[in-house]
């Protein structure tokens, strides 16, 4: 049997841990209801101590992106336990470090299936019941990296440029529909995100280590040094996902830092690519 909360229903996917545990207890705190999702409901514990700590309250259940019959069971039991959604943020997201050459099918399709596909799945199977109400707000994470190409990143920028295609293309239509869609771009965030891509780098060949090794120690020592001086912490970007979440007229995009907005720019304003190429091939090393 269906509840009627007066106060806004939010399903937030990929809770356990960074942005999307921040954005989970941030929104709890507002007083939404908010359905936290994670593939292993078991990592909850450190959302549901943040969240008791903040003085909200979170319902968490089980949802993984990659499988349809996990997304359309949450969904019809959320609907039937609140009788709407509200709010969908599409957080879950995987990265990974590799060139194209680097880059088996099983690991393309895998960074794809998680960043991309399983955007498309959550928001296919709640968007009918947003239409219904004529009625609703999505938000998804993307990143710098679905609007400026960078290097070692094929496959995870291949996925967020996707998303931005798809939610860039979708906006209009769903927006005739009352519903508001927006995107988050964050840059460097101070998470266990980098670590745990690092750590799963691939062992490459030796003819290819001595062709890319240098490249990529390079790049990643630039790399980790702005994460150092510009990067943002979970609940930073948090705040910006509250802002599109609850403000009356939500823009499209939202990057999270004026140094990622003056960076994005740089791109708007060269329609060559030149200087983009440039920047980041001068952080190849010599």
């Amino acid at each position: 049997m269906s509840t009627q909360p007066s106060g806004k229903i939010a399903l937030v996917t990929g809770t356990s841990s960074g942005i999307g545990l921040s954005t989970a207890v941030l929104l709890a705190q507002q007083g939404v209801t908010v359905v936290a999702t994670m593939r292993d409901t078991a990592k909850a514990t450190q959302l549901e101590t943040k969240a008791r700590e903040a003085g909200g309250s979170i319902d968490v259940r089980q949802l993984d992106v990659q499988d349809d019959a996990s997304i359309s069971r949450c969904v019809h039991e959320v609907i039937q336990t609140y009788g709407r959604i509200d709010l969908l943020v599409n957080n879950a997201g995987a990265g990974y470090l590799g060139t194209l050459e680097q880059t088996s099918m099983q690991d393309l399709q895998r960074t794809m299936d998680v960043n991309f596909f399983g955007v498309w799945r959550v928001t296919q199977t709640v968007f009918p019941y947003m239409r219904s109400a004529r009625s609703g707000r999505i938000i998804t994470i993307s990143s710098i990296g679905g609007l400026i190409g960078q290097p070692f990143n094929d496959a995870y920028c291949a996925a967020k440029f996707a998303v931005e295609g798809l939610m860039e293309s979708f906006a209009p239509v769903a927006k005739r529909l009352g519903i508001d869609v927006c995107l988050i771009e964050p840059g460097p965030v101070n998470t266990n995100f980098v670590s745990s891509v690092i750590s799963g780098l691939p062992a490459p060949g030796q003819d290819l280590q001595a062709i890319y090794g240098p490249m990529l120690e390079s790049y990643m020592g630039k790399t980790q040094t702005r994460f150092a001086t510009i990067g943002q912490t979970p609940e930073q970007v948090g705040q910006v996902i509250l802002t599109a979440a609850l403000g009356e007229t939500p823009h499209f995009r939202y990057t999270t830092s004026e140094t990622i907005q003056s960076l994005a720019a740089q791109k708007y304003v060269d329609p060559t690519g030149d200087a983009m190429l440039a920047f980041f091939e001068a952080r190849l090393g010599k």
